[in-house]
């Protein structure tokens, strides 16, 4: 029988900082989880940005079984590459976990050890055409913030492993407590959207294409303006099949889709900081209605604008005392 409340981190040099330190602030303050870290030597790595993470036994020290065993991540140019060691180690004591979960490219050290095999799965979006490559036997899942098949969970990139955590709390304490510590960490409790929310703007610098590049920062800045595929063409001196073309080839979506979700991020902004009535903020964002910025939000993140408003808020708002969960 796996103990309740044993988690181990599964930690190698060049381990995302964050990746280990948000999971282990939400089960720490939950309470009721015992959190150790191991390393391949049980000796302290060197995290990402330099800080040193001192760990507590090495993965072979183990012994029996544990609850929970959390693999986090590594840089975007280091994913594919991590210690054999770690990989193996991970293998053997995911044998004796009731679940295993992954932060951000911690899906790569579970993909390695066969834990992926024939599963669903999401990592960071960036990471996520990778992880299909290199690894065919994994049905991978880019919009996701995590994914469960199983025993095994997968999630999305960095800060998303503060979800993940706070959903097992959930499942192990109680929404309650998950709640609880949400509104301690001032985060939310489930955020809106997946991870498409974060690719438009990102992609505005991506292309190779210097004709896409152009038509992105035509639209990155003036959200509002007339950015219909014919128009932007006619700028651009191309032809709207070719244009197309290249939105399709290189950010595997429309014209259309790029602008709504540039308008969506816009709307974002203002909803955030401003006072601004919704059609008003529609107005401003180019989508002409209320009603079109409605749809296109829940198209794009799942939430309404208002709803989103309310969200950010009462998470920008929160307090709570030093340790609100006993």
């Amino acid at each position: 029988m796996s103990t309740t409340g044993d988690v181990v981190f599964a930690v190698s040099d060049g381990v995302l900082l964050l990746d280990v330190a948000g999971p282990v602030q939400v089960f720490d303050s939950a309470g009721g989880y015992r959190v150790r870290l191991a390393s391949v030597d049980g000796r302290a790595v060197r995290t990402d940005v330099g800080v040193s993470l001192g760990v507590d036994l090495a993965l072979s020290e183990v012994d029996g079984d544990v609850d929970t065993l959390v693999v986090p991540g590594y840089p975007r140019d280091e994913f594919a590459g991590v210690v054999p060691g770690l990989v193996d180690g991970v293998r053997r004591v995911a044998a004796g976990a009731r679940r295993v979960v992954s932060v951000c490219t911690g899906a790569f050290v579970l993909a390695q050890a066969g834990l992926l095999d024939g599963r669903r799965a999401t990592t960071h979006w960036q990471a996520c055409a990778a992880l299909a490559d290199l690894y065919p036997g994994v049905r991978v899942e880019p919009d996701a913030i995590y994914v469960r098949d199983g025993p095994v969970v997968t999630s999305a990139g960095v800060t998303a492993g503060i979800d993940v955590a706070l959903a097992l709390v959930g499942e192990d304490r109680g929404e309650d407590r998950a709640r609880a510590v949400a509104k301690y960490l001032v985060v939310f409790l489930q955020r809106p959207g997946g991870q498409s929310q974060f690719r438009a703007r990102h992609a505005a610098s991506g292309p190779r294409s210097a004709t896409l590049r152009r038509a992105l920062d035509l639209v990155a800045a003036d959200p509002s303006g007339d950015h219909r595929l014919a128009t932007m063409a006619g700028a651009l001196a191309v032809s709207e099949r070719h244009l197309s073309r290249l939105f399709r080839r290189e950010l595997a979506m429309t014209c259309g889709q790029f602008v709504e979700r540039l308008r969506v991020e816009a709307a974002q902004a203002l909803l955030e900081s401003g006072e601004e009535a919704v059609p008003a903020v529609a107005r401003a964002c180019g989508f002409g209605s209320a009603e079109t910025m409605r749809r296109a939000f829940l198209r794009v993140l799942g939430v309404s604008p208002s709803a989103y408003r309310h969200r950010f808020r009462l998470a920008d708002q929160r307090s709570a005392p030093w340790r609100p969960v006993s």
